[in-house]
């Protein structure tokens, strides 16, 4: 396989063939199962949170105090940090142990640069 191909067949979630030099040749498949455990508590959370939204877009509106709007503001703000903490963890918990057992390079490399992301 190429390396264009190699490319191609990453980012198209093809299967194909990893060559590893201390035990040969292994066919692999990206785009593991993503099964988390904690999709419930992720929608109950944004749930509440859009509520939150909802009630700064209505106090801006009404001409509210500057600094009520702020506290609340601060308070999407952690709450949006916190659906953001569960949904990492999840994802370390099943997603990248299943990548690091099958030597999926590409799904580690994926998350480290969604956590340069998450963290600005």
């Amino acid at each position: 396989m190429t390396q264009e191909e190699h490319e191609r067949a990453h980012a198209l979630d093809l299967p194909h063939e990893h060559e590893h030099a201390h035990d040969g040749v292994h066919a692999h498949v990206h785009g593991h199962t993503h099964s988390h455990t904690q999709t419930r508590a992720v929608l109950n959370r944004m749930s509440r949170l859009i509520g939150h939204l909802e009630k700064v877009k209505r106090m801006v509106k009404e001409g509210e105090d500057c600094s009520d709007v702020l506290i609340q503001l601060s308070a999407v703000d952690s709450a949006l940090k916190g659906v953001g903490r569960i949904i990492l963890k999840d994802h370390i918990s099943h997603c990248i142990v299943d990548a690091a057992r099958d030597e999926d390079a590409a799904a580690i490399e994926k998350l480290n640069k969604a956590i340069d992301q998450f963290l600005k």
